[in-house]
């Protein structure tokens, strides 16, 4: 399995997934399906019950079976051990994997696209299915941008946030015009596997990180429980890396944006995952599903939430 944006990759012995059969979605019970969104179909599962719900946004290229896939012995997936307290829903953004023999579930769109695209077919996706906020997101990686974008653009759908090893919109100037275009020379190309995969995921970095940061100075995070978890441990950088890539000043940067998105919100909860590079839902599921459960019981009752 390919995990960009951070080059990891990662391989999962796991049974093909069956395509999705076309079914009449519910806000009740377990569904696995797609559901039609402005005459395209997009892949979505939903389990539990209770509320709030929680809407899991995977990474850059990534499909909704990160969260589903036996992330090893003893361990449970996030998606499984959040429905025993609450329901769950995750989907298929078009174009994105688990690894080469398991693509997206969702009908293809025109590549590249915007993060206002993908916050719209979010929303439209969540309205088809009939599933009803507010919603905790619970986002990985680039998806933390899209989270906190959605809660920019539809403030009143979103009452909690997780944000696991996630994107932060200021990397690129942290990191400064060298190591930046290193970084997009190393983390564009395709997973080896799919260079003929013309449908993968393709966004713009710096247009999605523009746009992140042009929401937030007009409508910050409102405040709401934020807990964010980081990574301790380094991706691994492949081979034939740019030479002028730096894996020191890269891991550098990639705190430092981890110490912004902590000082969102003067009561967020910041926790680092000592035992984890970037795929901290594989890793350590059950810090994940702890820092979701923290937040959803907050929700509940804001007073196990310190202020």
């Amino acid at each position: 399995m390919h995990v960009p944006p951070l080059f990891a990759t990662m391989a999962f012995a796991v049974a093909t997934t069956a395509l999705p059969v076309v079914a009449q979605p519910t806000a009740d019970g377990d569904f696995m399906g797609s559901v039609d969104v402005g005459g395209r179909k997009i892949y979505l599962e939903c389990a539990g019950d209770g509320a709030p719900g929680v809407v899991l946004i995977s990474g850059y290229r990534n499909n909704a079976e990160i969260w589903t896939v036996e992330p090893g012995p003893g361990l449970t997936p996030v998606f499984a051990d959040v429905a025993e307290f609450t329901r769950v829903c995750a989907y298929d953004r078009p174009g994105t994997i688990l690894d080469a023999d398991h693509l997206s579930r969702s009908d293809p769109v025109p590549m590249p696209r915007t993060a206002d695209a993908i916050v719209a077919e979010l929303h439209a996706t969540l309205d088809a299915a009939g599933i009803t906020g507010p919603y905790v997101l619970a986002a990985h990686s680039l998806g933390g941008l899209f989270a906190r974008l959605y809660a920019a653009t539809y403030p009143d759908e979103v009452a909690g946030m997780v944000l696991v090893d996630a994107w932060q919109e200021d990397l690129e100037a942290i990191l400064g015009p060298q190591q930046w275009a290193a970084y997009v020379d190393l983390a564009g190309p395709p997973p080896p596997g799919l260079e003929n995969y013309g449908d993968l995921e393709l966004i713009d970095f710096a247009a999605a990180s523009a746009r992140m940061r042009a929401a937030a100075e007009t409508l910050p995070l409102p405040p709401m429980p934020l807990y964010v978890l980081s990574r301790a441990q380094p991706v691994q950088i492949p081979p034939g890396a740019p030479p002028a890539f730096s894996p020191d000043a890269f891991e550098a940067a990639w705190r430092e944006g981890q110490s912004r998105l902590a000082a969102l919100l003067p009561n967020a909860r910041h926790k680092i995952a000592t035992a984890s590079d970037h795929y901290i839902q594989v890793e350590q599921p059950e810090l994940v599903v702890e820092s979701i459960r923290a937040v959803v019981d907050a929700v509940r009752d804001p007073a196990t939430w310190p202020k």
